[in-house]
């Protein structure tokens, strides 16, 4: 049996096989694919074994202890670096959802306040630069600051922050 007909053959079990050890089927897509690139270079030796499909089983499993355990590259070449931050990496579509409801709280805000935070924090000016940009005072950019974040606030649930 070659290489390419074994994964044809089993290729689905042993996706099915991932997906029950991780319980997430990417986790399990990307053990798979990790497992079979090495099975690949070992090809003719576990080709003669008696059972080379539990023989590969062994080898993912092998492979999810060693993600769960930390691999011997995670425990001594990369010794001190963080790379399980628990957090997975945030869904552009997210990101498009807030910037969407951002809109829909500044477009809430008098002209003045909406003007004033878009300065303050989209372009990072200062009380004196938003003032010279704005023709009024200091004090008047940090009153409609405070006005359109107090006003932000009221719309904020801890919801709302809680889910972004």
């Amino acid at each position: 049996m070659t290489f390419e007909e074994f994964v044809e053959a089993r290729l689905q079990a042993l996706l099915r096989y991932a997906v029950m050890l991780t319980g997430d089927p990417h986790t399990a897509q990307d053990l798979v694919q990790d497992t079979m690139i090495r099975v690949q270079l070992k090809w003719r030796r576990i080709a003669t074994a008696d059972l080379p499909e539990r023989y590969v089983k062994r080898m993912i499993t092998n492979a999810y202890v060693d993600l769960h355990r930390g691999s011997w590259l995670r425990r001594v070449a990369l010794r001190g670096v963080d790379l399980d931050t628990g957090r997975l990496e945030p869904d552009h579509a997210d990101s498009l959802a807030d910037r969407d409801e951002m809109w829909v709280w500044l477009d809430r805000l008098p002209r003045q306040q909406r003007a004033a935070l878009v300065l303050r924090y989209y372009e990072g000016l200062s009380d004196g630069e938003i003032a010279d940009v704005m023709s009024t005072k200091v004090g008047t950019v940090r009153s409609w600051i405070s006005r359109a974040l107090a006003t932000l606030r009221g719309h904020v649930t801890p919801t709302t922050v809680a889910g972004s």
